[in-house]
């Protein structure tokens, strides 16, 4: 019997007559010499996700992969970097289910990236990493299960066009830009504009009250001076007054202007006498 110490967040797999035996985890575990010996996955993983070739990493690995060329649905060409954080959850299916683990996993899930991003515009996919990336993710883990592994999350890190689709995108920008420029002094003048009457409409209803009162309270006025001239001369003569000082108000009016010439006419008629 051989003991041995596995470390921490490792397991290692135990092969009988060239076969699966068991997993052993962290801690102080044992095999059975000669019948049983510790599985080496250097040969197909070389150094990657192991740990002296017997202790396979459980926790939660990464790989970048850069400069991966996809192409959208409007046929732009985009430049993907991205990050693929995945982790062993079965060691014996990680292990037997697939051949080359590490190239697979990069492989499904790029190729599924490189599918997604076909089926969107360009817009779409500079604008959506966060939908981009869990759409890749949802699809890719069911693959990956098989394989014992879980996919954590494929996260979009950069993505980037040639220079004349950047350049065409900066003159869209702009374009937009100056486009809501415009919209939005248009707006500004026409709200101006909306207020500038509704000021001019308030204050020639305040002009028009003010007149109406005044007349008003000429009218009330020249109706008591009337009434208090009727009460002391009588109302025939109150009359007679009255037409007397608006034909002299007449007169006045008519004859304001020193350098201008009045012509009267012959026949018409005097102050009217206010005796009987």
């Amino acid at each position: 019997m051989f003991i041995f110490t596995v470390p921490q967040n490792h397991c290692a797999i135990v092969e009988m007559f060239g076969k699966p035996r068991s997993v052993k985890r962290s801690g102080l575990n044992f095999y059975i010499p000669i019948l049983q010996q510790l599985k080496d996955v250097t040969p197909i993983w070389g150094n990657t996700s192991n740990h002296n070739g017997i202790f396979i990493e459980l926790t939660e690995q990464q790989h970048r992969e850069s400069g991966r060329i996809c192409t959208t649905k409007d046929n732009v060409n985009v430049e993907v970097s991205c990050i693929i954080r995945w982790k062993i959850t079965d060691p014996i299916k990680a292990v037997y289910s697939v051949d080359h683990l590490h190239r697979s996993l990069v492989e499904v899930t790029l190729n599924e990236l490189r599918s997604t991003i076909g089926n969107m515009e360009l817009d779409t996919v500079l604008t959506g990493r966060a939908a981009l990336s869990e759409k890749v993710t949802l699809t890719v883990s069911p693959t990956l299960q098989r394989w014992g592994i879980t996919l954590t999350t494929v996260e979009i890190q950069e993505l980037s066009t040639d220079q004349a689709t950047a350049d065409a995108m900066r003159q869209i920008i702009e374009a937009e830009r100056r486009s809501k420029a415009i919209s939005a002094e248009a707006v500004g003048e026409s709200a101006a504009k909306v207020k500038l009457a509704q000021a001019e409409k308030e204050a020639a209803i305040l002009r028009a009250q003010g007149l109406a009162e005044a007349l008003k309270l000429e009218a009330d006025a020249q109706t008591a001076y009337l009434r208090q001239l009727a009460e002391v001369i009588g109302a025939d003569a109150a009359a007679k007054v009255l037409i007397n000082r608006q034909t002299l108000e007449g007169y006045a009016t008519i004859t304001k202007d020193p350098g201008g010439k009045v012509y009267l006419p012959s026949n018409l008629p005097a102050i009217v006498n206010i005796k009987d």
